[in-house]
């Protein structure tokens, strides 16, 4: 499984041997292939990579994840795609994305709004995260940013501790809201009008989002240790929550959408000021390219980046919307069919977004 390096004492005599000695090494730490957001370094890097061998915020062994693997012992299985297609975005909807944030004006709102804050402030002290909303908002230069704030600047390892540890939570509340709904039918024995479908595609979603950012880099074992107790503390939490009110737990993920937007709004402020180098050359993983149908020559880490961001403003839209509904009786307006097409109304994908979603007389 583990090979051996023969170092020798004979100076390297080109760059292609300097090139030759640091793929041995970077085989040797990560296995078949580097992580994907190294781009090529100078021969001095290549000097230093080849004995440096530790990966970013990893202390384990590099495991290669196939894009969508065929199942084990299935010989007569060619490959098995994704259960959920994604719908098609068009890059002038992408770039129309914008920050919005909707007024907390009942009591459940404010329990939501404060809850969410409290988490943020959790997440961006574990993550290192410096947050500057006049950055997102472009009222503010990104390079002056990266000066302010005790964390540091925010370097392209730091992003990918903040997006694993963020898509990692932001996996949690579909499942949880659609298992519960799903029970609920049952016990009841009647229709669910349609939640759990979006509820369930909202969780698989983010969780592709995280897998395409494990492509990029594997968190070692204090990382997954933080992933485990947060996620047994927030599934156990919003588990209770939306047994107590289901409302108030759509509006808290909704504003938890509200700064996901804008965390990768800033990401890409990062990207254009020239502060991510390693992020500006590189090319999205393949798994990512095969599940937004990213055309060619639109598959840079950017472009990655406006798939995410447009998707969780979806998310924002869809969970501030299923706020202001009522919880048994409702239909989900995102699924359903209308009388008058000619007006504007919610669907899957992002045509008619409202940052700050639906309200019930719109769409119901």
């Amino acid at each position: 499984m583990y090979g051996t390096i023969r170092i020798t004492k004979a100076p390297l005599s080109s760059k292609a041997s300097a090139a030759k000695l640091t793929q041995a090494a970077q085989t040797f730490c990560y296995g078949t292939k580097p992580l994907s957001f190294v781009v090529r370094p100078s021969t001095a890097a290549l000097q230093h990579n080849a004995i440096s061998c530790k990966r970013p915020f990893s202390s384990t062994a590099r495991t290669q994840l196939d894009v969508f693997p065929p199942p084990a012992n299935a010989p007569n299985i060619k490959v098995t795609p994704p259960a959920w297609h994604h719908p098609v975005y068009t890059e002038k909807q992408m770039n129309d994305i914008t920050i919005a944030h909707r007024t907390a004006t009942t009591l459940s709102d404010k329990v939501a709004l404060t809850m969410m804050r409290l988490l943020r402030m959790g997440m961006d002290f574990f993550t290192g995260y410096s947050h500057d909303h006049a950055v997102s908002r472009g009222t503010k230069n990104p390079a002056a940013a990266r000066r302010a704030g005790w964390y540091g600047p925010m370097d392209e390892r730091k992003w990918l501790i903040r997006c694993v540890f963020l898509e990692s939570v932001a996996g949690v509340p579909g499942m949880v809201a659609a298992s519960l709904r799903h029970l609920h039918s049952i016990r009841r024995l009647e229709r669910d009008n349609g939640w759990i479908e979006t509820l369930l595609e909202e969780a698989y979603n983010e969780r592709m989002h995280l897998l395409t950012f494990l492509k990029m880099a594997e968190p070692g074992r204090f990382m997954r240790a933080m992933l485990l107790g947060a996620q047994g503390v927030w599934y156990n939490a919003l588990f209770f929550a939306y047994l107590l009110s289901p409302r108030t737990c759509h509006r808290f993920v909704g504003y938890l959408e509200e700064e996901a937007v804008i965390t990768y709004t800033r990401f890409l402020a990062e990207i254009d000021a020239g502060n991510l180098p390693l992020f500006e050359k590189t090319q999205a993983p393949e798994i990512a390219v095969r599940y937004w149908n990213m055309p060619e020559g639109k598959r840079g880490i950017r472009d990655l980046i406006l798939y995410i961001r447009a998707d969780e403003a979806k998310h924002r839209e869809v969970n501030h919307t299923l706020g202001n509904l009522a919880q048994r009786e409702d239909p989900n307006p995102f699924v359903s069919e209308y009388k008058d097409e000619g007006r504007r109304h919610p669907g899957k994908g992002i045509e008619n977004i409202k940052g700050t979603g639906w309200e019930r007389e719109d769409v119901i």
